[in-house]
């Protein structure tokens, strides 16, 4: 299975054009897709619907869509209908295999006064895939405040490690003749984190390193691959000021749970991609 995350920055590269097209097809051969920044009726890229654009470019996908940001822009009646023009902000999740069962995770956000703070969201896909069920999650955190990624990581966190306790989107279904939903232990969380390796926030994801044994698999903590593959190298990094710096930072990530890395047969920064200010981030597990 080839997962995929990648910011899509509107559908703007570092060219500055919007080109959806160019996007797929730096996604081909993905069997799961993550992504993030994807609108809705946004003045930045003339009001493009990108959830149907995307659906029209991937038509043998099963998909799901949580907008965490929501707003009425204005209205228009027409035959004595109102339609309604609204933005929306979210996260997207394209699967090869069917979509068993979605939540949408709103994040823990406060009110900020200077810079523009959109309610952030994660979407949890269950995703009946070939080896058996696994969780897929398309993940945005705040991209100004350290304290607010700390907040959002800590609701992400429980969320992800207690979804069996928590029974994920729906359960008892026999009491209403549904079919009962797997709920697997295994996860994949892959998204724009915007934060930087050994970060305060970083490491309330990952947890602290030890001055001997750095980070071991521990059932508690999600695994960030890329670390654990040595990838997060000085010269590698997933974001840049477009069109071409100064700025680099590493703001991607894929995590998953232990029981999954001896699965894990590669993981990378695809860094020849142009289709956005970030670049995406692949994962391969048998």
């Amino acid at each position: 299975m080839k997962f995929v995350s990648y910011n899509i920055q509107y559908g703007f590269g570092l060219d500055g054009r919007f080109d959806l097209q160019r996007i797929a097809t730096s996604l081909a051969g993905a069997d799961v897709i993550a992504l993030q920044e994807v609108t809705r009726n946004s003045p930045e890229n003339d009001h493009v619907d990108m959830v149907a654009a995307l659906q029209d470019l991937f038509p043998d996908f099963f998909m799901s869509y949580g907008a965490g940001c929501d707003v009425l822009f204005d209205f228009v009646v027409e035959n004595g209908r109102r339609r309604e023009r609204r933005f929306q902000f979210g996260n997207m999740i394209l699967s090869r295999w069917p979509i068993l069962a979605t939540r949408h995770l709103l994040l823990p956000r406060t009110h900020s006064s200077e810079q523009l703070n959109l309610q952030r969201s994660a979407v949890e896909a269950v995703i009946d895939g070939p080896g058996g069920a696994i969780r897929a999650y398309s993940v945005h955190l705040d991209h100004v405040s350290p304290d607010e990624r700390i907040a959002q990581i800590a609701f992400l966190k429980e969320r992800v490690l207690n979804f069996v306790a928590e029974g994920g989107s729906l359960t008892g279904a026999a009491s209403r003749k549904f079919p009962e939903l797997p709920l697997p232990q295994d996860f994949v969380v892959m998204g724009d984190f915007n934060m930087e390796p050994e970060t305060p926030e970083y490491i309330a994801m990952v947890g602290h390193a030890d001055h001997f044994y750095g980070r071991s698999l521990r059932a508690n903590q999600p695994v960030d691959v890329l670390a654990r593959f040595g990838r997060l190298a000085p010269d590698c990094y997933s974001w840049i000021e477009p069109p071409e710096g100064p700025q680099k930072a590493h703001l991607d990530y894929c995590f998953i749970n232990h029981q999954l890395f001896p699965r894990v047969q590669d993981v990378f920064v695809d860094m020849d991609a142009k289709g956005s200010d970030h670049f995406p981030v692949w994962l391969e597990i048998d």
